[in-house]
This record gives C-alpha cells, structure tokens and sequence, in this order.
C-alpha cells in the first residue's frame, strides 16, 4: 500500500472514530440522566421524583436534537443554540435553529386563545379542584392534570411559539388545536405534542423504516414512547406498571388499523368516524396513561404543595 493509501485509511478511521464519538455524546445523557435521578431520588417524594425524571429525559432529548440538529444547519448561533435548550419546549431543532427560515406570522386572535387556555388551566388548578370534596380526590386529581395541561402545553408553550415567531424564529407549536383532529393519523402525526412526532420521525421511524417497514418502525416508536411514560408516571407511583405503555401500543395499533384496507373501507381515517374513532381511542383508555396510582399517589401530593387543593 501505497503512502497515499496509507494516509487515506487512517484518515478515514479517524473519521469514523469521530462519528461514533459525536454519536455517543449525543445519546449519553439520556441514559445518565434520569440514571442519576432514580439513584439520587430514592428518598424523594413521589411528585419529586416525577418531575425529577421528567426534568432529565426532557433535557437529555434537548441536547440530543441539538447534537443533530447543529450538524445540519450550517453556521448556528451560540444565542440560537441556548434559547433551543433553555427557552423552548420543541424537538424540532434544525427548523428552530435555521436562521434561514421565515416565521410564521402568529396572529392577534391566536394570542388571545393561548391566554385564555392559561387562565383556564389557572382557574381549574387552584379553583375547580379546591370546591371538589375531600371524599372525591380522584376526580381532584384529574382535574389538576387538565389544569396543568392547559397551563402548561395549551398556554405557555403557545405564548412562547408566538414570543419567537414575533422575533423571526420559527417555533412550531407543540400543540396545535388537537380537537380539530379528522382521524387518528392527523391527532398524533400533526396535532398533538408535536415533539413526540418529530423525535418518532427523527430518531425510530426514519432509521427502522429499511430494516423492518414503516408499520413496524411506527409501531416501536409508540411502544417506546409508552416506556418512557411508564417510567416517568408509573415508577414514581409504585404502581400501574405497564398501563401507560399498553395506552401507547394501542395507540400505534389503531394507527396501523386506521390506515389498513379494512381501516380504509370503515373510513376511519376521515370525516365523522374518523373523529369519533380518534376520540375513542385516545380519551377513552386515557385512564391506563393517567392510572389511579399516579393521579392519587403522585399528583395529588403534588396539588397540595403547590396550594392548588
């Protein structure tokens, strides 16, 4: 082998050395965070360790679409790449740090609606749950969760999208009026959580569509994103284990009924069934997602530290 060569293959070693490098720096801390919080957390409260858990998969999912995401967009900026990590809740890195891309406009009307979510989710958390009785904590609990949701996903997150696209950043609401929602396809793949979807596109459809198909890919992003749920939801609790993860794999089967022939001549994927299918199969086993342990045992706790019951 020629001195060429020879320079060649080591060149080419060091490279592949460097992206398996990159590689691991970009999953590790999904791994070592919520590693660390399980073994630092044992003696916490269960609302503690909750939010300890999901505090550290959040942050590590940040850091890893960033570690993408900076490898492709060219040129990103150090104040870009921090107000990614710190000051917005997406997954959609490369389309909020491209500095290339266009806003898009956020309305007045919208404004007011992300408002509005917010005072509702204000009004049901340290409103509604207080006038519910101390006999009924179940339904207490739930009623925290909506408020927490619309203060949170409904609220705040689209008055941050609508804070960035106003300064020419596009921030894709994570949430995007999923009520609207025509067919199961349409609730989780554009409406709902819009984070999940990319990360299910990005990291497991996208790299398992050539190996095992596209229904198959499908199918192990929602039986993953069930065992995150498990652990953020369930081993705080100490119980329900296995019913968030069995609420997201029957989510991806009735996605892949939706769009199968049989799925196709019901019409479940359009019009009136095809929203009553969708409502069906997301609110009505939403109890295996949100089960009595955690809504008892974990949020509950959590609503009488914050003052809200």
């Amino acid at each position: 082998m020629t001195g060429q060569g020879v320079a060649v293959e080591t060149a080419s070693r060091e490279e592949m050395r460097a992206s398996a490098a990159g590689h691991v720096l970009g999953w590790l801390p999904l791994i070592a965070l919520p590693a660390a919080v399980l073994i630092s957390g044992r003696h916490l409260a269960a609302w503690a360790l909750m939010w300890g858990l999901a505090v550290a998969i959040f942050s590590a999912l940040k850091w890893m679409t960033w570690w993408r995401g900076r490898s492709i967009v060219p040129q990103v900026s150090l104040r870009r790449s921090l107000a990614y990590l710190f000051l917005w809740p997406g997954m959609d890195a490369p389309t909020f740090l491209d500095a290339r891309r266009s806003a898009t406009p956020a309305t007045g009307s919208e404004l007011l609606r992300a408002m509005a979510a917010a005072l509702l989710g204000v009004f049901l958390l340290f409103g509604a749950v207080r006038i519910v009785p101390s006999s009924l904590p179940l339904v207490a609990g739930w009623i925290g969760l909506f408020g927490l949701i619309f203060v949170l996903h409904f609220g705040t997150f689209r008055l941050l999208s609508i804070w960035w696209r106003w300064h020419g950043i596009e921030a894709v609401p994570v949430m995007r009026a999923p009520v609207a929602a025509a067919s199961l396809g349409e609730f989780w793949g554009v409406r709902w959580n819009t984070a999940f979807h990319v990360l299910a596109r990005d990291y497991v459809v996208r790299p398992l569509r050539r190996r095992i198909g596209v229904p198959a890919a499908m199918l192990v992003a929602f039986v993953g994103s069930g065992l995150v749920h498990d652990l953020v939801i369930s081993v705080p609790a100490g119980a329900g284990y296995g019913l968030p993860t069995a609420y997201f794999s029957l989510q991806g089967l009735a996605l892949l009924l939706e769009r199968a022939p049989a799925g196709r001549r019901l019409g479940l994927g359009r019009g009136l069934r095809g929203r009553l299918f969708a409502i069906g199969v997301t609110a009505l086993p939403a109890f295996w997602l949100f089960h009595p342990a955690f809504v008892l045992d974990v949020v509950v706790p959590f609503l009488r530290v914050v003052g809200a019951r």
